[in-house]
């Protein structure tokens, strides 16, 4: 005899089998019971939820010769004929295929002949939202006031393609997704029946990918055990029969990607594919990974949602605290966006390429939480005593962009060290600065910006270095603009640390006083045409031309 795919083998022959759909199955046997049978039903619901298979249940109980509790007995001669598909009182049509007006109106004149057996003549269209616009139109007067001898029993997968002149002469029913719990249980409970030795992670793994189908997660299952036929079927080889990823390659995936490592990441990639991983099973998959570790962080009590092992989660906790929100919802921006994107592509590994890449140089991109992730990776860097290998620029090219890629350590000849203490200079053998070293001080203020670190040269960053053209005292003004130079105008330390950097660069003995803006008329600081011309330059990299204000 030949095999029979396991999701027709087992497929429900009463309502006490079908799994996930309570209240409709209560609903349906209630009105059995109570012969209050309706003329018109809609079944609607995503695919292999149980609606066909509720349809031909119901035509068996109507149709029964020895009812019990609403259900059909499955042994008078009207079950066996039904369940065999030969019974002239129930008729199955495919609207996809049956979808013109003649094919409605071969129905019209069909139900004009009572049963020859049995109670009612049952029709079942499935995909009944494939039928024209002249075919509703054709089938409405008779779904209204059909033969008391006739049901119609329409299914769906799209119920907002059926016009609401048929939704209003029917009794809906909506089939939910069937919950993994539930999809579990009746695998092990098959598997037991054939048995055939399965690991539980395996089954919940299928259950996962099933996503709420009974016969999607008894299609899979039914691959995996073909491909390791008299073996016991493991998470593993579930994950090589579907081509998906382990969730430990997605924690060490993630991982990478957090350290910015795109040539260790694109190694890992390359890894997967050789493994013969599905391109767009992986983005789905790792979508989905971040999305359990944005709900993990989003509460505390997700453990029933996320619907994972004890281990797996342990591992969760552990990678959630490593990222913030807005940094994960700006991988799954970048995800969700190429889920739309790699199914039609014809160079699906290059996508994904960009992406992961995306992922770990934000500066990629100009959106909102990619320019946080800049600025947040940006005071990582220098809160670690990092900065960057251009001199004289502070970091930026000549084209005034920051330069991410040539980061290197703070410590330099006669400037500060990664620990905050300055070079070694004896102030005693400086001379005092005079007018024109000052002038050349605030030229290079950039470069001396560049040997502080932390939030010091955070906020320093936003001031303004000048000096007092008339007095020649050698003091260096810092004039903060905003509340953020607050912390710094009365701290003698910090303007130490600014003298020290000044004279390892300089040579030169310079007083550092740090005011702020509203107070700079009590220091009189101004600068000369000259010098703005010179401190522009030198800041901007560009030709100035200041106007006179005359």
């Amino acid at each position: 005899m030949s095999y029979t795919a396991l999701y027709r083998k087992f497929r429900p022959d009463s309502f006490q089998d079908v799994k996930g759909q309570d209240a409709i199955v209560r609903t349906l046997k209630n009105q059995i019971r109570a012969q209050r049978i309706g003329h018109a039903y809609l079944f609607c619901g995503t695919r292999g939820t149980g609606k066909t298979t509720v349809a031909k249940i119901l035509a068996k109980a109507v149709n029964c010769e020895h009812p019990i509790d609403g259900n059909p007995c499955n042994e008078c001669e009207t079950c066996k004929a039904i369940a065999a598909g030969n019974s002239m009182n129930v008729i199955e049509i495919d609207a996809a295929s049956n979808n013109g007006v003649d094919n409605i109106r071969e129905i019209r004149e069909e139900v004009a002949y009572s049963p020859t057996s049995g109670k009612y003549k049952v029709y079942i269209i499935d995909e009944v939202h494939m039928l024209s616009i002249g075919a509703f139109n054709a089938l409405l007067k008779t779904l209204e006031e059909p033969p008391s001898y006739v049901i119609f029993i329409l299914a769906t997968t799209e119920a907002h393609k059926i016009p609401i002149t048929i939704l209003s002469r029917c009794q809906r029913y909506d089939f939910k997704r069937i919950a993994r719990t539930t999809i579990v249980d009746r695998l092990r409970e098959l598997m037991d029946e054939e048995q055939v030795e399965v690991e539980d992670k395996a089954l919940r793994y299928i259950a996962k990918k099933g996503d709420g189908s009974m016969r999607d997660a008894l299609s899979l299952l039914d691959q995996c055990i073909a491909f390791y036929l008299g073996e016991k079927l493991t998470y593993e080889h579930v994950l090589d029969v579907l081509g998906a990823v382990d969730t430990d390659e997605f924690s060490k995936l993630l991982r990478e990607v957090l350290d910015g490592d795109v040539t260790q990441v694109i190694l890992h990639l390359e890894n997967m594919i050789m493994q013969g991983r599905d391109l767009t099973q992986l983005v789905n998959d790792f979508t989905w990974y971040l999305r359990n570790l944005l709900l993990l962080k989003s509460s505390d009590n997700m453990e029933d949602v996320l619907d994972v092992s004890a281990e797996n989660l342990e591992q969760l906790k552990e990678e959630a605290a490593m990222v913030r929100d807005d940094t994960l919802m700006r991988y799954i921006r970048i995800f969700s966006e190429l889920q739309n994107q790699i199914k039609y592509a014809g160079s699906k590994r290059v996508m994904l390429e960009v992406a992961l890449i995306k992922l770990c140089r934000p500066q990629m991109e100009q959106d909102q939480l990619s320019v946080l992730e800049r600025v947040r990776r940006l005071e990582k860097q220098l809160a670690s005593g990092v900065v960057v290998r251009q001199q004289d620029t502070c970091g930026y090219t000549p084209e005034g962009n920051f330069d991410y890629q040539n980061p290197v350590n703070m410590a330099a000849p006669g400037g500060i060290d990664p620990d905050g203490t300055a070079g070694s200079t004896d102030p005693a053998k400086l001379q005092k600065a005079a007018p024109e070293d000052l002038q050349k001080i605030v030229g290079m203020w950039r470069t001396i910006l560049a040997q502080t670190s932390g939030r010091f040269r955070v906020v320093l960053a936003s001031a303004v270095p000048k000096f007092n053209t008339e007095k020649e005292d050698g003091t260096l003004y810092i004039v903060f603009s905003d509340f953020l130079g607050e912390t710094y105008v009365n701290d003698p330390k910090k303007a130490e640390v600014l003298e020290q950097i000044i004279a390892a660069k300089t040579g030169r003995k310079v007083k550092v006083k740090m005011i702020l803006q509203a107070d700079e008329h009590v220091a009189n600081t101004r600068l000369s045409k000259v010098q703005v011309e010179e401190a522009l330059e030198n800041l901007v990299h560009a030709d100035i031309e200041i106007e006179d204000d005359e």
